[in-house]
C-alpha cells in the first residue's frame, strides 16, 4: 500500500510545449494541414527519432517509478486487463474513462490507478521491478514535474536479476478538444510514434480522459568523425601540394600595420577589470518561502518551495505560456517558455490567472499555491529544451 502523500505526489506530470519552425517544401507532409497559412505544423515532429515502447511482461504490464501501465491484447476489455493484473474493472474504468465492457485494441495502452504487483521473471520480465534510468543519462521529452524525493526501493531476493533501465516517458491525459495530432504537436514527437506507443487505431482516434505515453527521445547517433584525407566516390583526388609552396615564404619585414583609429562612438573596455559571461535569463523566486527540497538530477529534476496555501505563485522571468495542462489528479500545470530556449514549469498550483498564449512579465502573478493536507510547496523547474537544469544559478 503507498502511503497517502506518495500517492498525491507520484503521478504529477509535465507537459512542456515546444514552437514548431513551419513546413517548408522539402519537409515531410503536415498530415493534418496545420502548416498552411502560417499555423503549426507536425512536419518537424516527424524528423524526431524516438526509441521502441518497452516490452510488457506476460500480463502486460509496464511498471516505471512514478505509474504503471498495462498492454491490452487483441479482443480484450478493461475487465480482462483488471483481472490480468489484480484490480477491479470498476476502478480500472472509472481512472480510465470508458467502459469496463468496451473492446480495446492489441497493444492499447491502459493507465493503472495504483500499483499492482512489481514485473519480474516471474512474470514474464527480464528483469524486476520498476524501469530505472540507467548509467546514460538520455532526458526525456518533456520529463517529470514533480519525482519522488525517496522513491520506494523495490525489495529483491538474493539471486534476482537487476531492474530494466530506460527513461519514463510522460504521461498525458487527453482533454476535451485535443487530437492525436495536437498532442503529437505539443511534445514534438511523430504522430506514429505515439499511435506506436499507445496501440491507436489506423484512425489516430483518442477518446477524452485518456492517458497516453508520450514516446521518449532515441539516444542521439555517434557523430561522424571527419576524414578530410578521404573523398566522396566520384569527386575526383585532391591536387597535390606545389613543390614552391612546400615551404613557407620568408616574411615581409618591410611591410608594416597601420594602427587602427579608436573609434570614439565604441567605449574603451577596461582591460583591469575581468568580464562575466551574460547568462542566458535573469529569473526571479517565483513564490517567497524557503527551499525544502534542492534540485538533484535524476532525483528532483526542479526544487521544491514551501509556503502558506494561497500564496501567489510568479512568473520567474518575462514569457509566453506554453502550456496548461494537469497532472493525473487533475491538478494545474503551467509552462511558460522564454527566450533562448528556455522553459519554466510551475506545479501543484490552484486558482490559475492565464492562458495559453499569454505573455506573462517577471514577477506577474499567474496561480497561487495549492493547500493540501500537508505540506504546501511549489515544484519549479527550469528546462533548456528537454533537458532539466540546476534553477539555482539563474536566481544568482
Amino acid at each position: 500500500m503507498i502511503p497517502t502523500k506518495q500517492r498525491r505526489r507520484a503521478p504529477l506530470m509535465m507537459a512542456t510545449c515546444g514552437l514548431l519552425v513551419l513546413a517548408a517544401c522539402d519537409e515531410p507532409l503536415d498530415f493534418d494541414l496545420r502548416g498552411l497559412g502560417g499555423g503549426f505544423s507536425t512536419a518537424p515532429a516527424v524528423q524526431n527519432v524516438t526509441a521502441d515502447r518497452p516490452q510488457p511482461d506476460d500480463r502486460g504490464v509496464i511498471s516505471y517509478p512514478n505509474y504503471q501501465v498495462a498492454v491490452a491484447e487483441r479482443g480484450d476489455t478493461l475487465a480482462d486487463v483488471a483481472a490480468r493484473v489484480g484490480l477491479t474493472p470498476e476502478e480500472l474504468a472509472r481512472f480510465n474513462g470508458v467502459g469496463a465492457d468496451v473492446p480495446l485494441r492489441a497493444g492499447e495502452v491502459v493507465a493503472l490507478p495504483r500499483r499492482v504487483s512489481e514485473p519480474s521473471p516471474a512474470t514474464g520480465a527480464i528483469g524486476t521491478g520498476p524501469i530505472q534510468p540507467g548509467a546514460v543519462d538520455v532526458t526525456t521529452l518533456a520529463g517529470n514535474a514533480i519525482d519522488n524525493a525517496a522513491p520506494t526501493p523495490v525489495a529483491q531476493s538474493p539471486g534476482t536479476t537487476q531492474p530494466q533501465t530506460g527513461q519514463e516517458p510522460v504521461r498525458h491525459k487527453v482533454e476535451r478538444g485535443e487530437t492525436a495530432f495536437t498532442i503529437a504537436r505539443l511534445y514534438q514527437v511523430p504522430v506514429k510514434s505515439l499511435a506506436e506507443w499507445n496501440g491507436l487505431g489506423a484512425d489516430f482516434a483518442i477518446r477524452e480522459g485518456q492517458f497516453l505515453l508520450i514516446p521518449v527521445a532515441r539516444a542521439a547517433a555517434p557523430s561522424r568523425v571527419d576524414d578530410s584525407s578521404t573523398t566522396a566516390p566520384g569527386s575526383g583526388t585532391p591536387t597535390p601540394l606545389p613543390p614552391s609552396a612546400a615551404q613557407p615564404l620568408p616574411e615581409d619585414d618591410t611591410a608594416t600595420t597601420p594602427e587602427a583609429t579608436p573609434d570614439p562612438a565604441k567605449p574603451v573596455a577596461d582591460v583591469g577589470q575581468p568580464t562575466n559571461a551574460a547568462r542566458p535569463s535573469d529569473m526571479a523566486l517565483p513564490l517567497q518561502g524557503t527551499i525544502i527540497r534542492d534540485y538533484a538530477k535524476g532525483r528532483n529534476e526542479g526544487i521544491d518551495i514551501q509556503a502558506a496555501p494561497g500564496s501567489a505563485v510568479s512568473a520567474a522571468a518575462d514569457g509566453t505560456v506554453a502550456a496548461i495542462t494537469q497532472s493525473a489528479e487533475g491538478v494545474p500545470i503551467i509552462v511558460v517558455r522564454h527566450p533562448d530556449n528556455l522553459l519554466t514549469v510551475y506545479a501543484n498550483v490552484a486558482d490559475v490567472t492565464v492562458a495559453k498564449g499569454d505573455s506573462v512579465s517577471r514577477g506577474q502573478s499567474i496561480a497561487k499555491l495549492r493547500d493540501t493536507a500537508d505540506t504546501a510547496y511549489l515544484h519549479f523547474e527550469v528546462r533548456d529544451g528537454f533537458d532539466s537544469v540546476n534553477p539555482n544559478p539563474f536566481f544568482e
